[in-house]
């Protein structure tokens, strides 16, 4: 199972991106998901650097395992899961 949430409808919202980024990871822990897709786009990066400076935050990353940065689209991170 993949979740996938796409930020291009909120990518100048910063507080509904908090929301979004919270209730992704809150449904992958819940539902024991492997991986999560953020797409953010390809843009300016910002919303892609925000997204990171999110899952670098010593709470989250208390939760996944490891994020990984497409090599082939800019505009995609993967979080990555590891359950018992």
């Amino acid at each position: 199972m993949k979740l996938k949430l796409d930020l291009h409808d909120i990518y100048n919202r910063g507080d509904e991106i908090e929301r979004a980024l919270h209730a992704i990871i809150d449904e992958a822990v819940t539902k024991k998901a492997p991986l999560v897709e953020i797409i953010t786009g390809k843009g300016s990066g910002q919303l892609k650097k925000r997204v990171l400076r999110f899952l670098d935050r010593n709470d989250i990353k208390a939760v996944y395992h490891r994020v990984e940065k497409d090599s082939d689209n800019f505009g995609r991170v993967f979080v990555h899961f590891r359950w018992k």
